[in-house]
C-alpha cells in the first residue's frame, strides 16, 4: 500500500510537469520511490543564458536551492519566467537533486524599418509601435505594433491595408524586425444618407458635417475617408446646426457606416429625429441669491423673446451671468438655463435660475497631448485656474476657446474626482495639426494684370500661439512687401497685439495717372468689449508716401504745364509726404463663418486722426453693415445686404491730397473701372476723389446647378448702388471750378451676375455687371475678374 501511494504522488508530479511545458529526460523515466519523496532542489542551474544574470532569472523562481519544491513551483515558476517578455523559450526540468532550467532569451532589436510605405511616413509609424531599437523582441509585441499600424492605415483612410512582421537574424542574437506593408487603395465615403429630416436637405447637412463624400476632387483631401472620430465629431456638429436653427428636441437615433468590402467603400448614414421649431416667447431670470438682483442681470442675456431658439446664445448668455455674479462675490454661484415648451404654439419660455452651487474647487488642470504648444497657451483660455472654484460654465467655454484657435484636430476637455469629495481635476485633451502654410498665388484680374505673391504664415509660431506672416507679391503695376505679428495675450490679459511693416510700389495704369511709393508700419491693440461679438481696436498708422509723374515732367503745381496728361490737382499732390496718425475701429459681428458666412451681421465704426506729426492732417471717419441670412437653406441660397461709406475733412487749413481722399469704382460699385466714377478732371479726365461716399449691396449666392458641390462652384445675382462726391475745395480750385465734373451727389447703380468658386488653390471670382444709372463722365467696364490661385 504504501509503495502504491508513493508511485501516485510521482505520477501526479510528472503530469503537473508535463502541463507546464516543462520537458524531462528520458532518465527521469518513470519517477521512483526516492525522486518522489526527494522533492527538494539541492541547487538549481540556469543554461542557456548569454545577456541576463542567473541571480535574476533565480529572482523570479519559486523554485529556490536548498528547499522543496513541488509541480505547483514549477507551474508558478514557468508563468513568471514567461510574464517577464525576456524569454523566448523556458523548460524546467529535474535532474536528480538538481533542477535545470534551460532559456532561450529573446533577440535584441537592431533594426526597425518599413517597406511597402509611401502615404504614411517613417516617423509616423514609428510612434506607432511599441517595438524599438535595442529593445528585446515579443511576439506579443509584434502582434500589437501589427494592429496599431492596421489602426494608422484605418484612420487615415485606408481599411484594406495589410502587415506582414518579418525577422531577420543577426549575429549575437540580433534581428532586424521588417513591417512589409500593402497600403492598399483608399477607403472612401461613397454615400452619405440623412434619414428622417425634412426642414433642411440632404445637401444641406453634408455641408455642416467635416465627412465629405468621395469624388473628383478626393486627392486633395483627405475628409472623404471613414474616421469614427471624425463620424462622432459630425454628430456634435449636426447637433449644434439644430439647435442653433431653434430645433430644441433635435436628437440623433443612430450614426453607421457600413463598409463594402468588394466595392472597398463606406455608405454613411445618420437618421435624425428633428423636432419642432421653436420661437422664444419669453426671457426671465431668477436668482435664489438675495444680494443679487435679476433685473440688473438683464444686460448679460443674449436671448431675447420673438428670436428663434438658438443654443448658443443660451450658452453665452450663461456665461456671460456667472461671470457676472462671479465678480459680485458669488464665486460658486451657478446658473442653469431652463426652457418651459409650448408644444401647440412651438414656443419656449426661457429662465435662467441663479443658485449658490456646491462648493468644489479646482484642484489641477492637466494637459495631455500639446507636443509643440506652449502649456500656457491652452491654460490661459480657461477663466479659471487651479485653486479657484470649479464652475461647469467656465469650463465649457474654455473648450469652446480652444477648438476656435485653430491650433489643434481634436480638443476634448473632461474633469474628474480629485483628492477629496470637493476637489476637481480638469483634463484637457488635444491633438496638434498643423498651423503653418507656406503658399504660392498666381492669379489674374481685369484691373491688375497678372499678380503673384509668395507668403510664409505661421498662426502658432513655436508654439506660442502667436501669428506670424511674410508675403511678398507683385503684378504688371504693384509690388508689394509685407510682415505681420500678433501676440493675442499681450502682457497675460486678452488684448491682442498687432505690428506690421509694409512696402507697396504702385506704378500709373490705365485708371491712375501717377506712380505711388508707401513705406509704413503700425500697431494696434484690440480689446473684447462683449467676447466673440464686440471688440475695440486702437492703433497707430505712419507711412511715408512719394506720389511722382511717371513721365517726370512735373514735380509739382508749378510746373504742371510741362505734363498736359496729368490733371493740375494731381500735380497739386505730387512729392514726398508723412502720415501719423491715431485711430480706434469697433466691431460688433454675429457672423457664423468669417470667410463664407451664411447668417449673421458685421457693423464696424472707425475713425483716423492724422497730423501726429508728419505732413498730413484730416479726420476719415468710416462705417460698414453687412447682414447675410439663408433664403432659401435647402438649397443653399445666402442673401447678403450691405451698406458703407465714408467722410474725410481735412483739419484747420490743411488741404487734402488726391490719394487721401476715397476712390470708388468697380472695387465696390461693379460694372465701372476701378476710380470709375466721382469728382473727375474733364479735360484730363484723371480721377480725383470725393470726401464722402457711400454704397449699397444686395446679393444673393447660390450653387450652381447639376455641379457637384465639391467643386466649390456658385453663382450670384447682385444690385450695386452710390456715389462718390464733393472733391476738396483745394484741389478743385488747382483745376478750376469749371474743370471738374461729377463733383456733386449722383446715384450710380448697376445689376448683373457672377460666378463664384471656392476652389482648393484659392477663391475666383467672375462678374458681369451693366450699369442701370450712370454719367456721361464715368469709365464702365462690363467683365471684371479677380482671384488667385494657390498651389
Amino acid at each position: 500500500m504504501q509503495r502504491l501511494q508513493k508511485l501516485t504522488r510521482a505520477v501526479v508530479l510528472a503530469a503537473a510537469v508535463f502541463s507546464t511545458g516543462a520537458i524531462l529526460p528520458e532518465t527521469f523515466g518513470p519517477f521512483s520511490s526516492a525522486t518522489a519523496e526527494a522533492a527538494v532542489a539541492r541547487s538549481v542551474v540556469v543554461r542557456g543564458n548569454t545577456r541576463i544574470e542567473e541571480e535574476t532569472v533565480l529572482s523570479y523562481m519559486t523554485i529556490q536551492p536548498g528547499r522543496s519544491y513541488s509541480a505547483a513551483d514549477v507551474d508558478e515558476s514557468l508563468k513568471a519566467l514567461f510574464a517577464t517578455g525576456l524569454f523566448a523559450d523556458v523548460k524546467i526540468s529535474p535532474q536528480g537533486g538538481t533542477v535545470v532550467v534551460t532559456i532561450t532569451e529573446n533577440p535584441i532589436i537592431n533594426r526597425v524599418s518599413f517597406e511597402g510605405n509611401k502615404k504614411l511616413k517613417d516617423d509616423a509609424l514609428k510612434t506607432a509601435v511599441r517595438s524599438t531599437e535595442r529593445s528585446m523582441l515579443t511576439r506579443a509585441k509584434v502582434q500589437t505594433d501589427v494592429q496599431n499600424i492596421l489602426e494608422a492605415y484605418r484612420r487615415s483612410g485606408r481599411y484594406g491595408a495589410s502587415v506582414d512582421p518579418k525577422i531577420i537574424d543577426r549575429s549575437n542574437n540580433r534581428v532586424d524586425l521588417v513591417f512589409e506593408i500593402n497600403e492598399g487603395d483608399k477607403t472612401g465615403v461613397e454615400r452619405i444618407t440623412f434619414i428622417g429630416n425634412s426642414a433642411f436637405s440632404d445637401g444641406r447637412l453634408r455641408d455642416v458635417i467635416r465627412t465629405r463624400e468621395s469624388g473628383l476632387l478626393s486627392w486633395l483631401r483627405s475628409t472623404d475617408t471613414y474616421d469614427p472620430d471624425r463620424l462622432s465629431a459630425d454628430q456634435e456638429l449636426l447637433r449644434q446646426y439644430y439647435f442653433k436653427k431653434g430645433y430644441a428636441d433635435f436628437r440623433i437615433v443612430s450614426a453607421s457606416a457600413d463598409l463594402d468590402r468588394e466595392q472597398n467603400v463606406f455608405h454613411v448614414t445618420f437618421t435624425v429625429d428633428e423636432g419642432e421649431e421653436y420661437t422664444i416667447s419669453d426671457v426671465e431670470v431668477v436668482s435664489s441669491l438675495a444680494e443679487v438682483d435679476p433685473e440688473a442681470l438683464r444686460s448679460q442675456v443674449r436671448t431675447r423673446a420673438g428670436q428663434t431658439f438658438n443654443s448658443l446664445r443660451v450658452e453665452q448668455s450663461v456665461e456671460d451671468i456667472t461671470i457676472k455674479v462671479a465678480e459680485n462675490g458669488y464665486a460658486f454661484a451657478q446658473v442653469r438655463p431652463r426652457g418651459s415648451r409650448d408644444y401647440e404654439n412651438k414656443t419656449i419660455s426661457l429662465t435662467y435660475y441663479i443658485e449658490e452651487g456646491p462648493r468644489a474647487y479646482v484642484e489641477r488642470i492637466n494637459i495631455i497631448g500639446n507636443d509643440r504648444t506652449r502649456e500656457y497657451v491652452i491654460r490661459r483660455e480657461f477663466d479659471l485656474a487651479e485653486g479657484d472654484a470649479f464652475n461647469r460654465a467656465l469650463v465649457d467655454k474654455a473648450e469652446r476657446r480652444l477648438n476656435n484657435l485653430g491650433f489643434f484636430d481634436r480638443v476634448s476637455v473632461t474633469t474628474a474626482q480629485g483628492s477629496a469629495p470637493d476637489r476637481v481635476v480638469i483634463n484637457v485633451r488635444v491633438e496638434e495639426q498643423a498651423t503653418g502654410e507656406v503658399s504660392f498665388g498666381v492669379g489674374y484680374s481685369t484691373t491688375d494684370g497678372v499678380i503673384g505673391d509668395v507668403s510664409v504664415t505661421e498662426k502658432n509660431f513655436l508654439g506660442r500661439g502667436q501669428f506670424v506672416k511674410v508675403a511678398v507679391g507683385g503684378g504688371t503695376d504693384t509690388q508689394t512687401y509685407e510682415f505681420a505679428f500678433v501676440e493675442p495675450f499681450f502682457m497675460g490679459r486678452r488684448i491682442a497685439l498687432d505690428l506690421d511693416v509694409y512696402k507697396k510700389v504702385t506704378d500709373a495704369n490705365d485708371y491712375r495717372s501717377y506712380d505711388e511709393d508707401k513705406i509704413g508700419g503700425g500697431f494696434g491693440f484690440s480689446l473684447p468689449l462683449r467676447e466673440e461679438e464686440l471688440t475695440l481696436r486702437l492703433y497707430y498708422k505712419i507711412f511715408q508716401s512719394e506720389i511722382s509723374d511717371p513721365d517726370n515732367l512735373a514735380t509739382g503745381l508749378s510746373d504742371c504745364s510741362n505734363n498736359s496728361d496729368l490733371s493740375p490737382a494731381i500735380c497739386d499732390s505730387l512729392g514726398t509726404y508723412l502720415t501719423s496718425l491715431v485711430g480706434y475701429t469697433l466691431v460688433h459681428s454675429t457672423l457664423n463663418n468669417n470667410l463664407n458666412p451664411t447668417d449673421g451681421v458685421y457693423a464696424s465704426f472707425g475713425q483716423e486722426f492724422a497730423g501726429v506729426g508728419g505732413d498730413s492732417y484730416y479726420i476719415k471717419t468710416t462705417a460698414e453693415a453687412r447682414a447675410y441670412k439663408e433664403i432659401l437653406a435647402d438649397y443653399g441660397v445666402v442673401g447678403k445686404a450691405s451698406i458703407k461709406g465714408g467722410h474725410i475733412t481735412a483739419i484747420g487749413d490743411e488741404r487734402l491730397r488726391v490719394s487721401e481722399q476715397f476712390m470708388v469704382g468697380g472695387n465696390i460699385i461693379r460694372g465701372f473701372e476701378n476710380q470709375g466714377i466721382g469728382p473727375r478732371d474733364a479735360t484730363t479726365e484723371d480721377a480725383i476723389g470725393g470726401t464722402m461716399y457711400v454704397a449699397a449691396t444686395v446679393e444673393s449666392t447660390f450653387p450652381v446647378p447639376l455641379i457637384p458641390d465639391e467643386f466649390g462652384l456658385s453663382g450670384a445675382v447682385f444690385a450695386d448702388a452710390g456715389s462718390v462726391w464733393d472733391a476738396d475745395s483745394d484741389l478743385i480750385n488747382a483745376v478750376g471750378s469749371n474743370g471738374v465734373v461729377s463733383n456733386d451727389f449722383e446715384l450710380r447703380a448697376s445689376i448683373g451676375a457672377g460666378i463664384r468658386w471656392n476652389s482648393p488653390f484659392g477663391p475666383l471670382r467672375a462678374d458681369f455687371a451693366w450699369p442701370i444709372v450712370k454719367d456721361d463722365a464715368d469709365k464702365t467696364q462690363v467683365f471684371r475678374l479677380s482671384g488667385g490661385t494657390r498651389f
